[in-house]
Parts: C-alpha cells; sequence; structure tokens
C-alpha cells in the first residue's frame, strides 16, 4: 500500500481540519498536525466535522514545524497560492507529504523559498484569494490518488434498495 502523508501546519479552524481529517480516514492517508494550532484536539467543532471517522485515523501531532521536519523526511510538496508550479503538473511519489499552511496566511515565505522547485498551486482565476482549505486537500489528495490508481479503495459504489444492472457498458 503506498502512503500519503497530508501535513497541516499551524491549522487554525476546527471545522476545517474535522473535514480534512475525515478526507484522511476516507483514503487511507496519514494527518499530521503541527502546531501550534488555534484549536484544541477535543474541540467539538473538530470532532464533529470528522464525523464518526476518528478510529480510521493515523493521526500524528508535533509541537512545531521543526520538530515535524526533524521527524520526517519527505519528499515534501507545498501548496501555496504563490507557487509556480501547477498540482497536476507533478509527479507524486510513494510517501509523499502535501504540506499545507495556516488558513489565514498559508505557508511561511521563507519556507517556500527553501523549496522552489515543490511549491504548487490551484490554478484560480485572477483575484481570488485562495480555496478553503479543507477543498484544497481533498483537491489534491485525490490527485495523487488518481495517480497512483487509487490504491486499495473502492471504485463501484452499490445501490441500497437496488442492484446496478450488469449487462450495460458504461463509458
Amino acid at each position: 500500500m503506498a502512503t500519503l502523508h497530508l501535513v497541516l501546519i499551524e491549522p487554525q479552524i476546527p471545522q476545517n481540519t474535522g473535514n480534512i481529517a475525515r478526507t484522511c480516514a476516507a483514503t487511507n492517508a496519514v494527518l499530521h498536525l503541527v502546531g501550534p494550532m488555534g484549536f484544541q484536539p477535543d474541540d467539538k467543532k473538530l470532532k464533529r466535522a470528522g464525523l464518526d471517522y476518528w478510529h480510521f485515523l493515523d493521526i500524528r501531532t508535533y509541537e512545531s514545524t521543526d520538530r515535524f521536519f526533524a521527524e520526517n523526511s519527505g519528499p515534501f510538496f507545498f501548496f501555496t497560492t504563490k507557487g509556480k508550479r501547477i498540482y497536476s503538473d507533478c509527479a507524486f511519489p510513494d510517501g509523499a507529504y502535501l504540506v499545507f499552511g495556516r488558513e489565514d496566511r498559508g505557508l511561511p515565505e521563507e519556507m517556500l523559498l527553501q523549496h522552489e522547485e515543490t511549491c504548487l498551486r490551484v490554478p484560480m482565476r485572477e483575484g481570488a484569494r485562495s480555496l478553503n482549505l479543507s477543498n484544497t486537500v481533498a483537491l489534491a489528495t485525490y490527485e495523487v490518488l488518481r495517480q497512483w490508481g487509487f490504491p486499495e479503495l473502492v471504485s463501484k459504489g452499490q445501490l441500497h434498495r437496488y442492484t446496478w444492472p450488469e449487462d450495460k457498458v458504461l463509458p
């Protein structure tokens, strides 16, 4: 099983982190929370946004950015509105760490300068500041998983009260 790591540097909004935790649970991604955070890990808004998926999570916490980078070796990909490359033009290897910054100010520019080639951007219209953090994380996560062929994920759904006709070929 390939491993994908999602890293939140100093997340501030518990609902975003809860939504991202749910994405991690549904995709087998490892969630790394790097402090200081703008909420406590037992925040009820965090728990509610993550629903009842918490038992599926591999979640790791760090007191600081320095501690996180000391304990993890990458490869790291930094998602930022300041990136020069489009995220979908990048090939993500097994063990990739997708790094996201605070909702209110993103990742520190000093960090971005140290990793120019792996600073990635989601295209959007001019004048738009950014997408919601949990939306960006989901978009990036599924791009990586698409490239990897959605390993160990269920790709065919079933109806609850009916069954799909087996003789139809879908486009």
